[in-house]
């Protein structure tokens, strides 16, 4: 251990600290302050930290360096003069490297500059001089070209093509006669009726109460013949027949509809219970 380690050991202790306490306030790892304080220089990053670090310590322990420096001056490795001389010459060795003389190039380049000028200004004549004579022609030529004479339209033909088509008008059909039920008559228990203009021949019974019904066509085939209690209806489609049969055994409670259209008895009900309805089917007017 040198004198000037030993100064900074006794230094340190006399405040309490340890190497570790220094490194936190120095920022300077345990090992280099250890060789420090054994005056092992040789395991520092470099020389010139040697006198960094000393100094750094000297703070830490409340000691003055340049007083440290100038006492143990034979013990500190001066570092930072010998390294001075080093880099100079390694200065005047770069220095040297540079060429004295210019390059052959540089003395060459305003010929070719020059040169290169003069060739490029006599292309740029001889390229826009012939451009300019065609273009003159061209402006020419386009004077002289006659435009084509546009084609004499006649009004007539166009007014017949633009006239829009007449539209075709519907023939309105007339319309269909309404389907009429009427009393032909009435004899006895038997009353007659005609329907004219029926696109269907459909008979339709209701019972309101109690009735007995029977239904039969023109040629006596029979459809039904039966008791109707409250409620109960019958329909029959006789469509292409020209007649039927309807026998009612109680008017009152019995309605009658032949295409949705309610039959008015033309024997009253209440006074003929029973009763014979004969339906003649006329064809629809042509």
């Amino acid at each position: 251990m040198t004198e000037l380690g030993n100064r900074l050991r006794e230094a340190r202790e006399a405040k309490g600290l340890s190497l570790a306490d220094v490194q936190e306030i120095t920022k300077i790892q345990k090992r280099y302050l250890s060789g420090i304080e054994e005056g092992n220089y040789e395991m520092m990053p470099g020389k010139f930290y040697i006198r960094a670090f000393i100094k750094q310590y000297a703070e830490a322990v409340g000691l003055d360096h340049e007083q440290l420096f100038e006492e143990y001056k034979s013990e500190i490795p001066s570092s930072y003069e010998d390294e001075i001389p080093q880099r100079a010459t390694k200065v005047e060795k770069v220095r040297t490297t540079v060429p004295a003389e210019p390059s052959q190039f540089l003395e060459y380049l305003p010929k070719i500059l020059v040169t290169a000028f003069v060739i490029g200004a006599i292309f740029l004549v001889w390229f826009l001089i012939p451009k300019s004579d065609s273009n003159d022609k061209a402006v020419k030529e386009e004077a002289v070209v006659e435009q084509p004479k546009s084609p004499v339209v006649d009004e007539k033909e166009t007014k017949k093509e633009t006239a829009a088509p007449e539209k075709e008008v519907k023939k309105e059909e007339p319309p269909k006669p309404k389907q009429t039920l009427s009393a032909a008559g009435a004899s006895g228990r038997k009353a007659t009726y005609q329907l004219q203009n029926a696109e269907k021949f459909e008979v339709s019974v209701l019972s309101k109460g109690e009735t007995w019904v029977g239904v039969t066509d023109g040629s006596g085939k029979s459809y039904y013949g039966n008791m109707l209690t409250k409620g109960q209806s019958q329909t029959f489609d006789l469509t292409g027949q020209t007649s039927a049969k309807i026998v009612v055994g109680f008017a009152p409670d019995t309605e009658i509809k032949i295409n949705g259209e309610t039959l008015t008895y033309q024997l009253p009900a209440a006074e003929q219970v029973r009763q014979d309805i004969i339906i003649q089917v006329k064809p629809a007017a042509q």
